[in-house]
């Protein structure tokens, strides 16, 4: 073999070379990437509720526009939209729901369906004073992460990665948070409602 045929032959290996060790490198970049973002969202999402269930517990809840902005401030913004980095997360992702501290022999929390909630704060306050075990009294407030398709029950969200060329079968967790509820949006001298 000739020096010059050489010398090309080898540029060829060489080149074969870099490009197996370039995806090789990016693959491991981007799994790092995956990896970092995954354990940011789980993080995150603790964060999330923890600040719903806090912000809800001292929010009215028969007021929608009170409640959307509860949970566009559980996701760090001040309009609907994403957690930043956390796609497919939204504002609408952030389930609130009331609970009762109910004893029948032991104590147990249960949910207060929405048609079983007070009228209004004030009427919360006068049925927790009359029984602070009444199946209707807000004792606490829980924010979930949940996906906003079923209603009915609180359904993983499923983990959007960052590139569409690759997916993973994870679940976000169901990251739940359950806060005292405070004043829940009442004011000082505020009358009980019909």
């Amino acid at each position: 073999m000739f020096p010059q045929q050489k010398k090309q032959a080898q540029g060829g290996v060489v080149a074969v070379e870099f490009s197996l060790m370039l995806m090789l490198f990016l693959t491991i970049a981007v799994g790092v990437i995956e990896c970092a973002r995954a354990m940011y969202l789980y993080n995150t999402l603790e964060m999330v509720t923890q600040r719903a269930a806090r912000l809800a517990a001292n929010a009215d809840f028969r007021d929608p526009a009170a409640m959307n902005a509860v949970r566009r401030k559980a996701v760090f913004r001040d309009s609907a939209g994403t957690l930043m980095l956390g796609d497919p997360v939204t504002d609408a992702h952030v389930r609130i729901d009331y609970l009762a501290l109910t004893y029948a022999g032991t104590p147990a929390l249960t949910e207060i369906p929405a048609a079983a909630l007070p009228a209004c704060t004030v009427n919360n306050r006068i049925t927790c004073m009359k029984d602070p075990y009444d199946a209707s009294c807000i004792r606490f407030v829980r924010a979930r992460i949940c996906d906003p398709a079923v209603t009915d029950t609180c359904n993983r969200v499923p983990y959007q990665t960052l590139l569409s060329l690759v997916s993973l079968p994870l679940s976000l967790p169901n990251a739940t948070a359950i806060a005292n509820a405070e004043t829940l949006g009442a004011t000082v001298g505020a009358a009980p409602c019909p």
